[in-house]
């Protein structure tokens, strides 16, 4: 079976990464490594991490960087460096996997491609119950509380019938999957995307120019992500314009990227 590495994005919500860890060691098919890439949390974060790292059952890394404003795409860029295996599924820590969520990605890899996911959206009074009570939980199809409750259906048959007609947005970076040598020919994620938006639309759509195509998952590869807040939504405009801008130059691979991290 192909081998992956996980990588999860987190920002001061120990709370929300304790939920998104107890739904991985649930995971019927396990990564290889789990790393997480974090945005300059403060102490609570990294003691949640150092708790877990004792007895998750694979490898759990934790790559943090000074808290400079919003750096997601850089934070990703370390993780995609220091990733030992060949495929990349990616998520946010702010998302409740479900239990196939792994073993999907997986069944549905193939070369030439990459995966976009889905996701059930949790409303604000339950994120707020389920971080505090601090306890594994399952969502499903009839759980109070939900947005796009649809998705919640985990129907591999009719997700195989639909993944490759499925017209989506390029990017949805907080569920997604595509194989390390893609992402080393693109260079990773571009730095220039400071701020909330645009970065992995960006990625996405090198993948694209690069002669990537898209998987576009329904009823498979199901994430159920948390309420938050807009905080960190600075800097959209200009990440667009950018990210309009290298949509019409075609471009491939990004000049401030993973490749100034790599070994």
């Amino acid at each position: 079976m192909t081998k992956a590495t996980l990588i999860l994005s987190t920002y001061n919500r120990p709370d929300a990464l304790a939920l998104c860890l107890e739904s991985i060691i649930r995971q019927s098919v396990l990564p290889r490594e789990v790393i997480i890439g974090d945005d300059g949390s403060t102490e609570k974060t990294r003691q949640i991490i150092e708790n877990y790292q004792n007895t998750f059952p694979v490898p759990l890394l934790h790559v943090w960087q000074e808290d400079q404003g919003f750096r997601l795409a850089k934070a990703r860029n370390k993780c995609l460096a220091k990733a030992r295996y060949e495929y990349i599924i990616q998520i946010d820590g702010d998302l409740i996997l479900h239990r196939d969520f792994i073993k999907d990605h997986l069944n549905f890899a193939r070369k030439g491609y990459y995966i976009k996911g889905g996701r059930v959206n949790i409303k604000e009074k339950l994120t707020h119950k389920l971080c505090a009570q601090g306890k594994y939980f399952h969502p499903g199809f009839f759980t109070p509380g939900l947005k796009r409750r649809e998705n919640s259906l985990h129907l591999p048959f009719i997700a195989r019938k639909l993944a490759l007609h499925r017209k989506t947005k390029p990017g949805l970076g907080c569920n997604m999957s595509f194989w390390r040598e893609d992402a080393l020919a693109i260079n990773g994620y571009d730095e220039y995307f400071v701020g909330w938006g645009g970065e992995d639309f960006d990625f996405a759509m090198r993948l694209f120019h690069l002669g990537r195509q898209k998987i576009a998952l329904k009823f498979a590869g199901i994430v159920f992500h948390l309420w938050h807040n807009d905080l960190h939504m600075q800097n959209k405009k200009k990440n667009f314009d950018y990210y309009y801008q290298k949509v019409e130059q075609k471009a491939v691979r990004c000049k401030q990227g993973m490749d100034q991290y790599l070994d």
